[in-house]
């Protein structure tokens, strides 16, 4: 943008700060020599939001990818193409690509095929694009009232995990939720797989409360009772057994986006209802 940035990291065992400060330091230097003044280049502290979850990460894509289409910056989804301030044109042509920008991590959740691949990202942007609802990914939120990152580095060391600032990717409730449940996490997980818990039990024992016959959960889910049993699938799957989008994905022959959009269903469903899965699969 003409005055920030957004930038989309995967963070491995090197602190976000760490990774952070030579960016901005060595920029900062740049610009400053180049245009023979001194000083700060960023007034404030970067803002950095938690997404710990592939649910998470197609909201985040089209968020950084069409800021300058919201902004007015440039006309249309063709113009963003050409936009050499994107990753988007590095997602779809490999036009502008820097050597640090990594586009198979996110084209994988749209296809196998490169090909396959980014026709139905381009889809899914124009739909983006088209559609009115904005998320809110600004903002500290429950971070800040956890004393911001210092206070979760400390308190992870400490074997207590915080969530972070996930209510910028849903409702209030499922934040509250979470970080309720996060502390216990860990444990609830190693339990479950000590008592043998794994993604094909889990099919099992969902179609035998569902009465559903395992291999009609390849069917599309054009009904309730099966929709439901591929939800909770999605979402135990992922928040109690700790198994990725694409695990599940390939069990149930179903894309990543698609794990994404179950397992919101599938917490909507356990939240209104009241339900656990060590009370509703005992």
């Amino acid at each position: 943008m003409s005055n920030h940035y957004h930038l989309l990291i995967r963070v491995g065992t090197k602190p976000l700060a760490s990774l952070m400060a030579p960016l901005l330091g060595g920029y900062g230097g740049y610009y400053n020599r180049r245009h023979r003044r001194s000083g700060y280049v960023f007034q404030n502290r970067y803002t950095s939001i938690l997404c710990g979850a592939d649910s998470y990460l197609l909201e985040l894509v089209p968020y950084i990818h069409l800021n300058p289409l919201r902004a007015n910056m440039i006309e249309n989804l063709s113009a963003l193409e050409r936009y050499r301030w994107t990753g988007h044109a590095g997602m779809i042509l490999g036009k502008h690509r820097r050597t640090w920008h990594e586009v198979d991590a996110i084209l994988s959740l749209f296809g196998e095929s490169r090909h396959r691949a980014v026709v139905a990202y381009r889809q899914f942007m124009s739909f983006a694009a088209e559609t009115e609802r904005i998320p809110n990914l600004s903002g500290g939120g429950l971070v800040r009232s956890y004393g911001g990152w210092e206070t979760i580095s400390r308190l992870r060391k400490e074997h207590i995990s915080c969530i972070g600032d996930e209510r910028i990717f849903g409702d209030a409730q499922f934040v509250e939720y979470a970080l309720a449940q996060d502390e216990l996490a860990t444990e609830l997980k190693s339990h479950l797989e000590r008592s043998g818990w794994t993604l094909c039990k889990l099919t099992e024992k969902v179609c035998d409360v569902f009465d559903i016959e395992e291999q009609n959960l390849l069917r599309k889910a054009r009904d309730n009772k099966l929709s439901l049993a591929k939800s909770l699938i999605c979402y135990w799957g992922t928040n109690k057994l700790g198994l990725t989008a694409g695990e599940i994905a390939r069990k149930l022959r179903i894309t990543q986006p698609a794990v994404s959009y179950l397992t919101k269903k599938g917490f909507n469903y356990c939240h209104s209802n009241n339900v656990e899965l060590e009370e509703f699969l005992p």
